[in-house]
């Protein structure tokens, strides 16, 4: 698939730096455009519910106060934006017939995983950050919105310290985590066109209960027919281990900068990530 237009809505009080280097990266390097969308949460939406013991005045003093940090956050991440956008030399356009990458900054107030779904969903890619443990649930709602309600691909970028912007543009070395199942067969064709311009593809199937070792052959042929030669490995899951923290070691140490796996929606979305304690869709 062609990526055209690149979403990275910023939601949370995470530092945005990493996943908005991500996105405009990715979108200069694909000459593609990338809508950078601060989201606000309606203050509103963000107090208890009106009783227990609260007057009128702490209600607004909540709701003035939410507003501020929210347009705090919204100013820090426009001075990030602006200054990402001098160094990567990226212009600001909102115009479809421009021709080259380009950018833009929006700003929307609503509910995270509502904006995200209706916004992610006419975008080519959404790119969002991956929440650690001290994201606050914003930045969960926003991941789980991305993957499970938008119905588009996703890249999902790594903290600070996590990686670089670079380790996942065109080019450098996949690793797709193929089991077989529809969802792996979606995140395969979306991410074709990164694939193709990788200098190495390596495909992963865990050998367990549910995943044949025979699933990363099959793949490697369809590949093939598209001209690309992966390598192939199947790797091993000890006791309870999780699939997806037993994806990354070999993932890591073949060297993989991206990763392309499907997801299906487990009961908690934290489930999904590697190193959590669900089976994500490998």
């Amino acid at each position: 698939m062609s990526i055209r237009t690149i979403l990275v809505p910023l939601a949370g009080s995470e530092d945005v730096t990493p996943v908005m280097e991500m996105g405009l990266t990715l979108g200069r390097d694909l000459g593609a455009h990338v809508d950078v969308l601060h989201i606000q949460s309606d203050p509103k939406d963000t107090i208890p519910l009106l009783g227990e013991g609260m007057s009128v005045s702490m209600i607004e003093d909540m709701i003035q106060m939410a507003e501020k940090e929210g347009g705090e956050r919204a100013s820090d991440g426009r001075r990030t934006y602006d200054e990402l956008v001098s160094k990567l030399s990226i212009t600001v356009s909102d115009d479809p017939t421009s021709q080259g990458p380009s950018t833009s900054w929006g700003q929307e107030v609503g509910r995270n995983d509502e904006v995200t779904a209706r916004r992610g969903r006419l975008a080519d890619l959404i790119v969002v950050a991956r929440p650690t443990e001290s994201s606050d649930v914003l930045a969960t709602l926003t991941l789980n919105a991305a993957l499970f309600d938008s119905g588009r691909p996703v890249l999902v970028a790594p903290p600070a310290g996590g990686g670089s912007a670079k380790a996942l543009t065109p080019g450098g070395h996949v690793a797709i985590s193929w089991n077989g199942s529809a969802q792996s067969a979606r995140a395969v064709s979306s991410a074709m066109g990164l694939i193709a311009k990788a200098e190495k593809v390596s495909v992963f199937t865990a050998a367990s209960d549910v995943t044949s070792a025979s699933r990363a052959p099959e793949l490697a042929t369809y590949l093939e027919w598209h001209g690309i030669v992966p390598d192939t490995r199947t790797f091993t899951i000890d006791g309870g281990q999780a699939i997806g923290g037993a994806l990354l070691d070999p993932c890591g140490k073949k060297g993989g900068g991206r990763l392309v796996l499907g997801a299906f929606k487990p009961s908690r979305v934290s489930a999904f990530i590697p190193g959590g304690g669900g089976r994500p869709g490998l």
